[in-house]
């Protein structure tokens, strides 16, 4: 019998830029990122992701589709 898998994942996350005229929108998925303000102070803020509009599906329930290559490209598994 063959072995149908799907090669999508729903990944919970945060819409924190979606503009319908641009290709890609971003999103967060809860992950931090170090860096240095202009001062040299370490700071940390919310993590985003850009993913292009192509590839993806944005779910009502937090959650976005997408195929796992991209997803795994992007470090968002």
């Amino acid at each position: 019998m063959p072995s149908y898998k799907s090669d999508l994942v729903d990944i919970a996350c945060q819409v924190v830029r979606d503009d319908p005229d641009q290709k890609a929108i971003a999103v967060a998925d809860g992950t931090e990122e170090s860096y240095a303000d202009d001062l040299g102070v370490e700071r940390s803020r919310l993590k985003w992701f850009w993913l292009p509009r192509s590839q993806i599906q944005v779910n009502d329930n937090g959650t976005v589709t997408m195929p796992e290559w991209l997803a795994v490209d992007k470090g968002l598994v």
